[in-house]
């Protein structure tokens, strides 16, 4: 663990999308500093798998593509905990395509609703939870292929740009949402993106030994990057865009 990152005992952290790697990594390191980690995923054999093994994980299944359930699981959980003080958004998926013909609807439609209305979903519905609470964060992961789009991946680099805007937007919502309120209380909700080439964990590496995967993100390292968030001064973090790619 990196000695810089505060306890985060007494804080609820969301993870939307936990069950995959990238989840997985974050909810034990978040555990690990004292939070408590609501896992929301859409199937709940595949949060129980990825995640049955640690404490302090709240387990819960919710379709984040239906602004209705992500609703109510936000209305569940300001019952449930004193605050909620972080989102982190790890909803994706890759698909590409052949050149900008191949860039198919049916691959378009699924990338937009897992990259982009899962966000939008879930940064509505916690949207004044985090900007409450004395340490707000909402992260998402995003690519370098926004700053290199091919047209092999134009519909994936096109939605991750779009979800890259929306966290810019919701930086400036915080900054001036408490900026209104302003009574001298520092700047302490922050959203952020954070930005990989590719995602690489353990069972990826095992499957092909022969690669070396240049450039890549491990999913541990993500998880360093999300937890150190907590560590940065608000202010500093709200609506930048971090790289961690090699």
């Amino acid at each position: 663990m990196n000695a810089a990152v505060p306890s985060l005992d007494g804080l609820t952290v969301v993870v939307a999308g936990a069950a995959g790697a990238s989840g997985v990594a974050c909810a034990t390191l978040l555990t690990e500093y004292g939070a408590t980690v609501v896992a929301l995923g859409s199937h709940a054999g595949r949060l129980e798998a990825a995640l049955g093994h640690l404490d302090r994980v709240d387990r819960r299944v919710c379709d984040l593509t239906d602004v209705l359930a992500v609703n109510a699981v936000a209305t569940a959980l300001s019952t449930d905990y004193p605050s909620v003080d972080g989102l982190i958004h790890l909803v994706g998926g890759w698909r590409g395509g052949n050149g900008i013909t191949g860039q198919t609807d049916d691959d378009y439609d699924a990338l937009h609703a897992h990259g982009l209305t899962t966000l939008r979903n879930t940064s509505r519905a916690f949207y004044a939870p985090l900007l409450a609470s004395s340490t707000g964060r909402l992260a998402i992961v995003s690519s370098t292929a926004v700053d290199r789009p091919t047209a092999a991946v134009a519909s994936y680099a096109a939605v991750k740009s779009a979800a890259e805007t929306w966290t810019r937007a919701v930086a400036e919502g915080f900054r001036t949402d408490q900026q209104a309120g302003d009574d001298g209380a520092p700047v302490t909700a922050a959203a952020t993106t954070l930005v990989v080439k590719a995602l690489l964990d353990d069972a990826l590496r095992a499957k092909h030994p022969e690669r070396r995967f240049p450039g890549y993100t491990h999913v541990d390292e993500l998880a360093t990057a999300v937890a150190g968030l907590y560590a940065a001064d608000a202010q500093s973090i709200n609506g930048e865009r971090i790289v961690l790619a090699g």
